[in-house]
């Protein structure tokens, strides 16, 4: 059963406790409020501002279990408050681990501060969680797709479009990468994993997939230097650092190009670009 009383103090706690800063937005010049304002919340949990409001009242109706897990993702909720959220609700804390979906507050705070710079969040099977609005940029918006479609590793083998990017004389070598690093986590997780199963969907799917399957490879790394042929900029050449949430399994990648390079200023004009676009 749902805690309504329960649930608006929670809410309203985290929200106050949370300064703009905190989740990558602007403070303003004429901001009194404590912490972060409903209609921010609201915005952050891609829901009405009186949706929000009501709950925090304790008069809304009850939230379904994806309006709570916006909410706790929008709040930057760590997993143990995700969870609690989620009872005081009255619905069951989703499974944590690499099947999860919801972003740790630390990997949030980094990724909130690389304005400037291609960064996104992905899970273990290359589904794009979060993106940088640069990183939308370079590699277009992936985290509106719904089920293996998620997965960059998955439209690599399904979808045409998902190549056009990288280099003709690179594709060999990255499909090769894809299906050696699935075939990987099949193994750590098991055959009745989503990963298991995303391997099935691409063996029925793909001939190429399934004839790189049947060779067995593992161990293969993607090249240390990514190199992307973008339609109004050119190639760029960016590196890949990479920072792992080992209890979620979800990784940070931040590309990030040789300063005074052709590569550096390229980016920085798709940054104008991409900022022109969005006004």
């Amino acid at each position: 059963m749902i805690d309504r009383d329960a649930l608006a103090r929670f809410l309203r706690h985290r929200r106050e406790s949370l300064q703009p800063e905190d989740v990558g937005l602007a403070r303003g010049p004429r901001r009194r409020t404590g912490g972060l304002r409903r209609e921010e919340v609201a915005a952050l949990a891609h829901m009405s501002t009186d949706y929000y409001a009501r709950l925090e009242r304790g008069t809304g109706p009850h939230p379904s279990e994806q309006m709570i897990a916006a909410i706790a993702q929008g709040l930057h909720l760590s997993l143990g408050e995700r969870d609690h959220l989620f009872r005081l609700a009255g619905h069951t804390a989703p499974a944590r681990g690499a099947s999860s979906a919801h972003v740790g507050p630390g990997l949030l705070r980094i990724l909130d501060r690389l304005e400037d710079t291609p960064a996104e969040i992905v899970t273990e099977l290359g589904e794009t969680l979060r993106q940088t609005p640069l990183a939308v940029a370079l590699l277009g918006p992936a985290t509106a797709r719904t089920g293996h479609a998620r997965s960059i590793g998955f439209r690599w083998f399904t979808e045409p479009d998902a190549r056009a990017a990288y280099p003709a004389e690179e594709q060999e070598r990255l499909s090769r990468v894809y299906a050696s690093g699935l075939r990987e986590i099949v193994a750590l997780r098991g055959p009745d994993s989503a990963a298991a199963e995303m391997a099935g969907d691409l063996r029925r799917r793909s001939a190429e997939f399934a004839a790189l399957w049947e060779r067995q490879e593992v161990g293969l790394a993607p090249p240390a230097l990514k190199r992307f042929r973008h339609p109004e900029v050119g190639m760029l050449e960016l590196s890949c650092q990479t920072l792992l949430d080992p209890e979620q399994s979800h990784r940070l990648l931040v590309y990030t190009a040789v300063p005074g390079s052709e590569s550096a200023e390229r980016l920085r004009l798709l940054g104008v670009i991409g900022t022109q676009r969005l006004s």
